[in-house]
């Protein structure tokens, strides 16, 4: 699955079948290509995003191991999990590696990260699990899923100008109430403005195929 016009063109594999669709698609699009064999998708980190949303209304998480080729040099996905982001080493990778499951992050509006979220400027009281993450304006809050092995998320939360190391936390979940603000997913601004939000680790993992070949 190629997303967006300006996607590169993956490189011509035997049996491989590519089908074209367009930036972060949708239902339409995506749910007649699922199926329970493994699915690569080549574009930015919220059009993985995208197509991991409809695994999840179609309750085909589980079942279905997906390699991710990414178009930007800059995703965090590519970053998080050492994918390649040369499109035919990263096809290769899509094609040849195992499934290592990975934690995947969803919030309380229907959406995922499968990159990184990020709030700031901020004000407000954040929690990760039971541990207060900020109380008072931040920078910047990011959150990611967790590489380490840890419950699920990493927070990084940087306060101001005179404090610019993060404060780092993890657990399995990251909750905020806040003055109104406008979260981003994946580099997607969020529609609206909100007051509180939630992030936490899904129950079952997204199957990304990245391990040893």
């Amino acid at each position: 699955m190629v997303c967006g016009a300006s996607a590169p063109p993956l490189p011509e594999v035997d049996g491989l079948s590519v089908h074209r669709v367009g930036e972060r698609p949708g239902k339409a699009e995506i749910d007649p290509l699922l199926d329970d064999g493994p699915l690569i998708v080549e574009g930015t980190d919220a059009d993985l995003a995208a197509v991991v949303i409809r695994l999840l209304r179609k309750e085909k998480l589980g079942s279905t191991p997906i390699g991710f080729v990414p178009a930007d040099p800059a995703s965090e996905v590519a970053a998080i999990w050492g994918l390649p982001t040369d499109p035919a080493r990263a096809l290769a990778v899509a094609l040849n590696a195992e499934v290592d499951p990975v934690p995947l992050i969803r919030d309380d509006n229907g959406g995922v990260i499968v990159g990184r979220g990020t709030f700031g400027p901020v004000r407000g009281v954040a929690y990760c699990d039971d541990e207060i993450a900020l109380r008072g304006p931040a920078r910047s809050i990011e959150v990611s899923p967790d590489p380490d092995g840890g419950p699920g998320l990493v927070v990084r939360v940087v306060k101001g100008l005179l404090f610019k190391r993060p404060v780092i936390t993890a657990g399995r979940a990251f909750q905020i109430g806040c003055i109104p603000t406008r979260p981003s997913l994946d580099g997607v601004p969020f529609p609206r403005a909100i007051t509180r939000w939630t992030w936490y680790r899904h129950t079952a993992d997204l199957r990304l195929i990245r391990g040893l070949g």
